[in-house]
């Protein structure tokens, strides 16, 4: 799975109304309302790199109200989930 962190500039305005819109578009797994420089962000998921483009150049930038978008393409994942089984030995907890 390839992911792509997209941020997102768009018409104040119209905020609440492009998030539904974005969060409905195939490839699109989440779309964050968020405080700071950018309105928008958007988590996209693919299976293919060609797909990326699609997604992001082809849909997220078409949606009325986006002004500008910004993408991020991640290497690697990393959550406290993943961190906490790379530590686990298989041990039970010895509380």
């Amino acid at each position: 799975m390839i992911t792509a962190i997209v941020l997102i500039d768009c018409a104040t305005d119209s905020i609440p109304e492009v998030a539904e819109t974005l969060a409905n578009l195939p490839g699109v797994s989440e779309v964050y309302s968020v405080a700071g420089h950018v309105d928008l962000i958007a988590i996209v998921r693919v299976r293919e790199f060609d797909q990326i483009a699609q997604v992001i150049a082809g849909s997220i930038s078409k949606v009325p109200g986006v002004i500008n978008t910004e993408s991020h393409i991640a290497f690697r994942a990393y959550s406290q989930h993943d961190l906490e089984e790379a530590f686990a030995i298989g041990l039970a907890n010895a509380d």
